[in-house]
């Protein structure tokens, strides 16, 4: 194998768009192979500006690639194990639950908004909802592609700066561009040695990690379970959208599934991941990606496209243009797990779709651990709804239907909390969202229930 690793790692190195399937979209999409090299040049320049930003605490605003990876840099940081300069914190809004929303605190924030194309709904309903609160300029700057829409508004209200990212960069291998080392420096990284780290890492072992990944896969082990040590769990969510976005499409596809103590099964392809401290994550980071470029090849998609990721979006759209939203039926929610054992068969998967209020991270993976044992060990994710209609979602629709999927919404629709410039509000935008993917999931012959609650202690 480690030949076979070699000859591909080559090809990689010089771009070759053969290694995917015809009409694949490498060519504007492999800037991340060389970006730690372009990201450490400038690591003195980012530790500048970041000095110089007179707030501690940073609010990022946006979605997808544009935030997980910055969610894993601060987790990591808060659980101590960061030894850097800084004490300022970082908090990733990447939803629109009304209840999170309006409970940012942003009287000493400085705001960074991340969107690659500018035009993305969340973070610009998430912006409008930021300047009406604090309409100063100079505690903006933006990380975006270049001439878009965001950097026009960057350049017209006079953000403090405008981070222009390369474009041949997709948003889920974009956390060792700005998008992730510039939260990276505010909150106190040291850029230069993230970006050493992940130029170090061993390209052959990745290379080989991919192609086993994508082997295992084709025997029928496609549950690639990544078991991370406690204090690092949060790195579960940047790779748990890296390789359902990028192999979960054409019926075929790779289903991650994090967490921080065994899980076995017949279908399950069990990778540990032991680091050190959170420099070590760089080097994950590149690892991560080159495997699951290469684990593409061997499953014989491209893994830089994200087909039905914009049919949620488009069915969103579509929900508020005739409002006020449709009432969907729900279920109840004690009679989930009987539900789900008459449902999943061998070799499904569940995803709890959790359309609630950030902050119940325990609650959700107690929850999820409930039903993986339920069901006898079967394998089980869970996220919070919209988050992955931009991620994991590629999956979920694209992928192998062995989804079974629980939307889990609140009764109540939340704190008004407006969107400037809009005729509905956060909680209308969030119970569309769900509408919409629940509409694309049924539109693909996806089984899911949907329940209603107050508290998630109601689901059994």
């Amino acid at each position: 194998m480690k030949d076979d690793a070699r000859a591909l790692l080559t090809r990689l190195e010089k771009r070759d768009p053969g290694l995917w399937p015809a009409g694949n979209v490498s060519q504007t999409r492999l800037g991340w192979l060389e970006v730690p090299r372009k990201m450490q040049s400038e690591a003195s320049d980012l530790t500048a500006w970041a000095k110089s930003i007179d707030q501690q605490t940073i609010v990022l605003l946006g979605m997808g690639g544009s935030s997980l990876g910055p969610a894993v840099l601060e987790a990591a940081r808060t659980a101590g194990t960061y030894s850097g300069a800084g004490g300022r914190r970082l908090v990733v809004c990447d939803t629109t639950h009304p209840d999170t929303v309006g409970s940012l605190d942003l009287s000493d924030a400085f705001v960074l908004v991340s969107s690659k194309s500018g035009t993305t709904l969340e973070p610009n309903a998430l912006f409008a909802h930021a300047w009406s609160q604090v309409a100063d300029p100079s505690r903006y700057a933006a990380v975006t592609d270049p001439g878009t829409p965001l950097a026009q508004l960057a350049a017209e209200r006079g953000f403090a700066r405008c981070f222009e990212n390369p474009p041949d960069i997709g948003g889920r291998y974009s956390v060792l561009s700005y998008f992730g080392m510039v939260p990276a420096a505010l909150i106190g990284y040291d850029v230069a040695e993230m970006c050493e780290r992940a130029l170090s890492v061993d390209m052959l072992e990745a290379a080989a990690l991919g192609m086993t990944i994508g082997e295992e896969s084709r025997a029928g082990r496609d549950k690639v379970t990544v078991v991370l040590p406690e204090a690092y769990a949060a790195f579960g969510l940047w790779v748990e959208q890296l390789i359902a976005e990028s192999t979960g499409k054409q019926g075929i596809g790779c289903v991650p599934v994090p967490t921080t103590e065994p899980e076995t099964g017949a279908d399950r392809h069990v990778v540990q991941l032991h680091p050190q401290s959170p420099q070590d994550l760089a080097a994950q980071f590149m690892r991560w990606e080159i495997a699951v470029a290469l684990c593409g090849h061997v499953l014989g998609i491209d893994p830089f496209d994200e087909p039905n990721v914009a049919e949620s979006k488009h069915n969103t759209n579509e929900v508020l243009e005739s409002l006020p939203i449709e009432t969907l039926a729900t279920s109840d929610p004690g009679k989930v797990l009987s539900w789900l054992s008459e449902t999943v068969r061998p070799g499904d998967y569940v995803s709890l779709q959790a359309y609630v209020p950030f902050g119940q991270d325990a609650q959700l993976e107690s929850l999820r651990r409930s039903v993986r044992d339920h069901l006898g060990g079967s394998a089980v994710t869970v996220g919070y709804g919209p988050r992955f209609l931009h991620s994991t979602g590629q999956l979920h629709k694209g992928g192998p239907n062995t989804v079974v999927a629980v939307q889990i919404v609140t009764r109540s629709a939340g704190a008004e909390v407006p969107i400037p410039g809009k005729p509905y509000d956060f909680g209308t935008l969030i119970a569309a969202q769900s509408v919409g993917d629940h509409r694309s999931l049924l539109s693909h012959g996806r089984r899911v229930l949907r329940v209603a609650v107050d508290d998630l202690s109601e689901i059994g």
